[in-house]
């Protein structure tokens, strides 16, 4: 049986955080996608997680505090990345450019660019900043980025059960607050409405990341656990015995089989043999995930991340364990 009883509580160091009891939950799902199978009840032990993703106000403290540079802002070694031309071996990251027209959602070169210049102080390329954006989570984060700023503040990144456990607020419902995803018509977290990637008719207000805070709390008092940004978490990715698909996966095309435990080698993508970058899994969804391309704001989803990589639309939150 589920043991959810226990409420949250606010940690006594009187940290932005919320302490969360632990005990038994529903993980997973059986109605979306194949790595989410099968919904099962898992366990964690009580930890605190942050009530919000971590802030362009508080990355840059943390890189105040330490000078700390991202990944974003270190130009790649082209011998990681066989076929590498040296001469783009250049700082940045990606940026989601919005299509004119309807483009195959298998290929998601059609929406992402990679922007010399971009990272988490230029979300949109060199010329941008983030004026206005102190309360926005901070994007273009790397996992080493995300490890790097939690060891600073004395925290860890979250398990994926644990970031789901949090997610879930206590609710076994396939959505953080329901079996509906805007109820009464009601926009619940930062999600893409439309046509992905070349109509958003913005219901919820916003095109990119919105002001943590701006949808309601969960169960257990938590922000933005779902939409706004994807997050990092600790556990390397796997989809269990593998299969490959016909195509070039997108966010949202992945293999199939039970999820098992996983070693960095275990999480290397099979479609690129000569790349031998690690990936962990990032959960949530985000601003980009919509009805018609890519369902993940809900707590089972997950998707796999290179840990070198950076994107608009993946941050972090941290945990502490007690």
């Amino acid at each position: 049986m589920v043991n959810q009883t226990n409420k949250p509580t606010p940690p006594p160091s009187g940290e932005d955080m919320i302490l969360l009891p632990g005990g038994d939950f529903v993980m997973g799902s059986d109605n979306f996608y194949p790595d989410e199978v099968p919904r099962r009840v898992e366990s964690v032990v009580a930890f605190a997680i942050d009530r919000v993703p971590v802030t362009n106000a508080s990355f840059a403290a943390f890189v105040d505090a330490t000078g700390y540079i991202t990944e974003a802002e270190i130009p790649p070694d082209p011998l990681d990345y066989p076929g590498l031309n040296p001469a783009e071996a250049v700082a940045g990251s990606l940026v989601f450019t919005r299509t004119t027209t309807p483009v195959p959602l298998d290929d998601a070169s059609q929406w992402w660019r990679f922007e010399a210049g971009a990272d988490w102080r230029h979300p949109l390329g060199p010329e941008s900043s983030l004026e206005g954006l102190g309360d926005h989570p901070v994007v273009h984060i790397a996992y080493r980025d995300a490890e790097a700023y939690a060891t600073w503040a004395g925290k860890a990144l979250p398990t994926e059960a644990e970031w789901e456990f949090a997610a879930r607020g206590g609710s076994t419902t396939e959505y953080a607050w329901g079996d509906e995803l805007n109820p009464g018509g009601a926009m619940m977290a930062n999600y893409w409405q439309g046509m992905f990637p070349f109509a958003n008719q913005m219901l919820d207000g916003w095109e990119r990341t919105s002001p943590v805070q701006t949808f309601p709390a969960n169960g257990y008092g938590l922000y933005d656990m779902i939409g706004n940004v994807w997050e990092w978490t600790s556990d390397w990715y796997s989809a269990g015995t593998e299969r490959r698909v016909a195509k070039r996966r997108s966010c949202c095309s992945v293999r199939i089989g039970p999820r098992a435990s996983v070693s960095r080698a275990g999480s290397l993508d099979p479609e690129l043999p000569n790349v031998r970058i690690g990936r962990k899994v990032v959960k949530g969804g985000s601003h980009l995930c919509a009805p018609s391309y890519c369902q993940r704001y809900r707590p089972a989803a997950r998707h796999p991340q290179m840990i070198d990589s950076s994107t608009g639309h993946i941050g972090f939150r941290c945990i502490r364990r007690l």
